[in-house]
């Protein structure tokens, strides 16, 4: 367990420095991380925690594409797909690493009607968040074709892939490596990286969020329902719910 506390401190560190300190100086440790995670993962002897290390080093990944691709000229919307495709490469990498079939990391579809109970969750989620965070809508009139495109890029980018990631990868081989506890984990890693929204009560939201979903993944094996949910949230976020406040 001490390997996991180290990494989760040490992400704790580059996630405080980048936003309290200069973007570039977190990108800087958070490469730091990411070579100590491939490395530490090369020489370690148990495959448990060789997997849980090698599928660690997709979260400081994420801060380090999330900051260093260039957007500024590019519309919000697709921040994401240019972000999260090749992060869902590396994850897909990392399944082929450690080994796992794609069944055993949630693509499966299984309790439709429960997956479907859990999708819906994601509109209360969305607007609990709003009234933590409040941002600004992310596009300039509430028309279908408006919220159309960015609801869908939502669904597939913010809601699979992290799903993918976290709930699929991250999780799956922390279970194997702690047990329950592995949810925990997760859940906590998952909560730091939106340290960026500078809210420490959105950090305790996102860490609630987080084990909810970690749970249904765990009982019902499927990805379906917290993918959904989770981009049923930013749709309710940045789409939906700021033109009502």
């Amino acid at each position: 367990m001490k390997e996991a506390l180290i990494y989760f401190l040490a992400i704790t560190i580059s996630e405080v420095i980048t936003v309290t300190v200069a973007p570039l100086w977190g990108i800087v440790c958070h490469i730091v991380v990411l070579i100590a995670l491939i490395l530490h993962s090369v020489l370690v002897g148990r495959q448990s925690l060789q997997r849980l290390l090698i599928s660690l080093a997709l979260v400081p990944l994420i801060r380090i594409v999330s900051l260093s691709v260039p957007l500024a000229n590019i519309p919000r919307a697709w921040w994401y797909p240019i972000i999260y495709t090749p992060l869902l490469i590396a994850a897909l990498e990392v399944v082929r690493i450690t080994g796992y079939p794609l069944k055993q990391i949630g693509l499966a579809v299984n309790k439709v009607p429960v997956q479907l109970t859990v999708a819906t969750s994601g509109i209360a989620i969305g607007v609990v968040e709003y009234f933590i965070l409040k941002p600004e809508p992310m596009i300039s009139e509430f028309t279908w074709q408006e919220i159309l495109l960015p609801a869908l890029i939502f669904l597939l980018f913010t809601g699979f892939v992290e799903e993918f990631i976290f709930r699929g990868v991250l999780q799956n081989t922390a279970l194997e490596e702690y047990g329950n506890w592995g949810i925990i984990y997760i859940s906590l890693l998952f909560a730091i990286v939106h340290m960026i929204h500078y809210s420490a009560l959105d950090i305790a939201f996102v860490f609630t969020v987080a084990v909810y979903f970690g749970w249904v993944v765990k009982k019902t094996g499927s990805l379906l329902g917290v993918s959904l949910a989770h981009g049923i949230a930013n749709s309710i976020l940045y789409l939906v719910v700021p033109f009502f406040f």
